[in-house]
């Protein structure tokens, strides 16, 4: 554990609503209830427009409210990486399993984010990673190359390749996944992604590399992008990854399970990236090795 400096969370109100301030923070941000919002409005951590924002206060459409949130204990991660990857446009790291990409929940300064802008202050991350899934993350340096990078994604043009350590033996060298995968009910969060008719179109192919007696590494390539999507494909397969709390065979919330999609345990590993270089427009390509604890827990080692 290791205490922050504290952040200034901000929100703009969209509409006007009838509700006093705690209570509409509290339908807006459910992490905490209205006492607890009350709270830190008396104790002077929420503000409108600048000014002191007292819990009973009929917010309006436009009012700028700031939760100046007091410094707080970030759980512990790994808080290392490798660079693959490095110019004056962008950089290619290897995360480790376990450090956030991005600053969410709990996590601020104990990201991937916070210790690349320590040496690039520019840094971008052009997408992320699951906190518990490693390997490798694109991050632009500059305007130009972020925008480049980030078109290439939503058109793509970027070849992505994993490896995921499945449950079960997969019969087969070679399979198709185009699941549709959209939002489903869900006890904690209301909803979250997973296996749905009427979600949006993803593909997966996927390749088996090697058997254990229980598991199958597989190498997957995903053309497109969707939450989530290897975890839901495989286990819409009925292999669910290695682990993984949340999905279950059909690419579903395990039923009665209380799990988060960010909850750990699963195993999933983004080993190489293709692209045309923002700059240069020649194809890079980089390559991460699987973790060494992979081949321990395939009977390897």
């Amino acid at each position: 554990m290791a205490l922050n400096d504290g952040w200034p969370y901000q929100t703009v109100v969209g509409e006007d609503t009838a509700l006093p301030a705690a209570a509409w923070l509290a339908a807006r941000f459910p992490h905490s209830t209205v006492a607890e919002w009350s709270r830190r409005c008396d104790a002077g951590e929420v503000s409108v427009d600048g000014q002191p924002l007292p819990p009973g206060h009929v917010l309006r459409r436009g009012d700028r409210v700031t939760w100046a949130r007091p410094p707080w204990d970030e759980p512990a991660v790994p808080m290392t990486y490798r660079v693959c990857q490095e110019d004056d446009s962008l950089v290619v790291v290897d995360k480790p399993s376990g450090l956030p990409t991005l600053p969410a929940g709990g996590y601020l300064t104990h990201t991937l984010l916070h210790l690349l802008r320590q040496r690039w202050p520019t840094a971008s991350p052009v997408h992320r990673l699951g906190r518990y899934t490693s390997g490798l993350v694109v991050v632009a340096l500059t305007p130009h190359a972020g925008a480049a990078l980030s078109a290439a994604w939503r058109t793509q043009q970027v070849e992505k390749e994993y490896l995921a350590l499945a449950s079960g033996r997969l019969s087969g060298d070679h399979v198709e996944v185009t699941v549709p995968i959209g939002p489903v009910p869900h006890p904690r969060l209301g909803s979250v992604h997973a296996a749905s008719p009427e979600g949006r179109p993803a593909r997966s192919t996927v390749d088996v590399v090697a058997h254990s007696p229980t598991f199958t590494l597989c190498r997957v390539r995903i053309p497109t992008g969707r939450p989530h999507q290897i975890r839901i494909h495989l286990a819409a397969l009925g292999h669910p990854l290695v682990g993984d709390p949340l999905y279950g065979p059909g690419g579903v919330p395990q039923p009665g399970s209380l799990a988060l999609p960010g909850d750990g345990g699963y195993w999933l590993h983004a080993a190489r990236v293709a692209f045309a270089h923002p700059s240069t427009g020649a194809r890079l390509e980089c390559v991460a090795p699987c973790p060494a604890e992979w081949d321990a827990m395939m009977g390897y080692a």
